[in-house]
């Protein structure tokens, strides 16, 4: 019997991403700036195939072929005569929906593999039987023996995604281990290289050395300087008795299929920074240039409240196990003019609020550079997997001293929110009826706070290349310690590359502290529109959303490798820990048995505790984070967080026992079911698609109609060059 956190349940939630009524409101010209800006994303988002895993190209390619011949409701009466039970093939759809969901067969969310509920021989025979194999039956048995051993495979190391022998990552090749990670690292930084569009292949020794492949994502292939380009990163480097040798041509044809894309978006801009974020986009693109993505990024932020908005590229590094590189992703949303104006008013007061967080002036930037903060209805969100909120760009130097934007998925917020009363574990059944009610305006003002607030605050000390502080060094002291600052970031380094492994989970951990700390204002409840009882209801929702999130995190904690899959769940374990440890009866954990007979938990929070025990403890263990990130206290960073992150079964909780319980109630997480646009003589329409897994099939199936073939060879070549780097 398959563990059931491998498998997708056929009962799996499936909601429709509506964007329908923001879309018919854009001009003709808008309709067609965002349909390419949507091409250029779906086209960047198949990278992430090859960024996941080496069997999913082949798995897509597969599933693609699949269904371009047979529609859901047509195979599914070859899997009857193939002898599939009505169960089995709705678990051959619910498999292809949550791998087209994710891009890839391992959960964006928690990094865990997922394979087809069902024997390895039924969905063989549904293969067989197919008309795709029945036209092609040479290259359907070469796509399945190239990715059937992979695609149902559970052993221990392909379970979840990770470096060396605790995962699975094509990040790296096989090889490298996590020194080996800790040294391209410090190459990277000593030359001002950006690992955000790397991977790392370590080679064959070269005289006596060992040797590392660093290469860049871009669709030229040469590494010589490129007409347009002016000097090459590319050439081979001695470091530290190792020789690294900086290719490019990474994805190079979907890099390729994005430029195509974004020259054609360029036609449809509404103003000359859309024009040159796009043109910097595209040599970003070409030549495989973070700093040119830099530099377009800081065009977007200048395009204040578009109608149409949209970001591209390399952004986040949660799935990197190293935790640098990041994984290509895009998405296009129309602006939702009634909820942004909150926003907005929540932006006007930035200035106002961000003193009340709780460390010093100091540690706090120079100037809040006011971001655009807008709710977006998502028309096309493609990469993994969809959040509900953003904080971009992510790169720290523009951050700190030019600003960025700040967006709220609205659409994904209300969909996302919706929870059945079944489905709502954990929680006392005298709370589940308001807890229904108020968690959704709850989120929306969390994902505002973490967001704007959250990512939005905080000082890095940096030094630069010329000795020069962007502090008083001799004047600013540690409130931790007491005395000077004593250490800072140096000219190259980041937040990132230099917390690593924990930077992504530490930073969310950091803005979801923000959340629930500044939530307590009662300015920021009633810019939200609540007021007296109401904001009581919601902020006592908010905190306990929290603390239950805490404890569904446990699902994502592998005691097996003892390493976290999940940056936010163990961002939101962490301050469970921490509320835990407040005591005062703040926060309850109490196991017991079910209806059903078996194993449950009940988590309660005394709401007449919060604005004085939780707010304490989340005072000073906010301030810890902000301290330890602005003076670039790794040691101490990573001591205060893996201790709080420790799951064990020592202490007052025996934390392994609960996280079997976890997994015993845990519900999936819903997939989304993404429209189409295509362009009809001079005008776009809007493709929709039923909210079930044969809609969510058929809309990937759609997406590329037009190249379908070209695209699969693409991936099958990409995938099949690096084959030997992944044993």
């Amino acid at each position: 019997m398959v563990d059931s956190q491998y498998y997708l349940p056929n009962s799996i939630r499936i909601s429709k991403l509506d964007c329908k009524e923001a879309f018919e409101l854009l001009s003709p010209k808008e309709k067609l700036y965002a349909h390419y800006l949507s091409r250029a994303a779906w086209y960047g988002g198949l990278v992430v195939l090859v960024q996941t895993s080496p069997e999913s190209p082949a798995i897509y390619a597969l599933l693609q072929k699949l269904f371009r011949k047979q529609t859901p409701a047509e195979l599914e009466k070859v899997a009857s005569e193939a002898g599939l039970s009505s169960e089995e093939y709705l678990a051959v759809l619910v498999y292809a929906a949550g791998f087209y969901a994710n891009m890839g067969n391992y959960k964006s969310f928690g990094d865990t593999k997922f394979i087809p509920n069902l024997p390895k021989e039924k969905l063989k025979a549904l293969v067989w039987q197919s008309k795709a194999f029945m036209d092609s039956p040479k290259e359907m048995e070469s796509l399945w023996n190239n990715c059937s051993h992979l695609l149902f495979s559970l052993d221990n190391r392909q379970k979840q995604l990770g470096l060396g022998q605790d995962g699975i990552t094509t990040y790296f090749s096989g090889n490298c281990s996590l020194e080996d990670a800790k040294l391209a690292q410090k190459f990277l930084d000593s030359q001002n290289l950006s690992a955000y569009n790397t991977r790392l292949f370590k080679r064959e020794p070269e005289a006596g050395k060992q040797a590392y492949e660093v290469r860049l994502a871009s669709s030229i292939k040469t590494d010589c300087a490129a007409d347009g380009e002016g000097q090459t990163r590319c050439g081979q480097y001695d470091f530290e008795g190792a020789v690294f040798t900086v290719h490019r041509g990474d994805y190079a044809p979907l890099m390729e299929k994005v430029i195509q894309n974004l020259e054609k978006a360029k036609t449809y801009a509404s103003n000359e920074n859309e024009v040159r974020m796009l043109e910097e986009y595209i040599k970003s693109f070409m030549f495989g240039s973070v700093d040119a993505h830099k530099e377009g990024s800081r065009f977007w932020i200048k395009d204040k409240g578009p109608i149409v908005e949209s970001y591209i590229g390399f952004i986040e590094s949660y799935r990197d196990p190293f935790g640098s590189r990041g994984e290509f992703e895009g998405f296009v949303a129309v602006v939702n003019k009634a909820m942004s104006a909150r926003f907005a008013q929540l932006v006007s007061k930035a200035e106002v609020l961000l003193p009340e967080l709780p460390w010093p002036q100091a540690f706090e930037k120079d100037q809040f550079l006011r971001p655009d903060f807008t709710s977006l209805d998502v028309l096309t969100f493609a990469g993994s997997g969809i959040p509900s909120g953003i904080n971009i760009p992510n790169y720290d130097d523009i951050r700190q001293t030019e600003g960025f934007k700040n967006v709220s998925l609205g659409n994904v917020l209300a969909v996302g929110s919706i929870v059945r009363k079944e489905d709502l574990t954990f929680l006392e059944e005298d709370v589940k009826d308001l807890y229904l009610k108020l968690v959704g305006p709850a989120f929306e003002v969390q994902v505002g706070l973490h967001e704007l607030l959250g990512h939005g605050s905080g000082k890095l000390f940096v030094q630069d290349s010329k000795g020069s502080f962007n502090f008083e060094k001799g004047s600013v002291c540690n409130p931790e310690t007491g005395e000077l600052v004593s250490s800072w970031y140096n000219e190259g380094e980041t937040w990132d590359s230099k917390f690593s492994t924990i930077a992504s989970s530490y930073e969310e951990c950091r803005a979801e502290c923000v959340g629930i700390y500044m939530c307590l204002n009662k300015e920021v409840l009633s810019i939200f529109g609540h007021e007296n009882e109401d904001a009581e209801d919601v902020l006592y929702i908010n905190w306990l959303n929290m603390v239950r999130a805490g404890l569904l995190g446990l699902e994502f904690y592998s005691p097996e490798t003892k390493t976290w899959k999940q940056a936010h769940m163990r961002g939101r374990f962490v301050i469970l820990r921490v509320l835990l440890e407040a005591g005062e009866g703040l926060v309850t954990l109490k196991e017991t048995t079910g209806s059903d007979g078996r194993p449950d938990m009940l988590i309660t929070l005394d709401r007449a505790k919060v604005k004085t025990v939780g707010k304490s403890a989340i005072h000073k263990f906010l301030c810890k984070l902000q301290v330890y990130k602005s003076v670039a206290d790794v040691e101490g960073g990573r001591a205060l967080y893996d201790g709080y992150s420790e799951v064990t079964s020592d202490g007052p909780h025996d934390f392994l026992r609960i996280r079997e319980t976890v997994l015993l109630r845990k519900v999936a997480r819903k997939l989304f079911v993404q429209a189409n646009t295509t362009v009809k003589g001079e005008s776009v329409e809007l493709v929709e698609y039923e909210n079930t897994a044969a809609g969510l099939v058929q809309s990937n199936t759609d997406r590329f109609l037009e190249d379908a073939e070209e695209l699969e060879r693409h991936l099958l070549e990409l995938s099949s060059h690096d084959i030997a780097c992944w044993c």
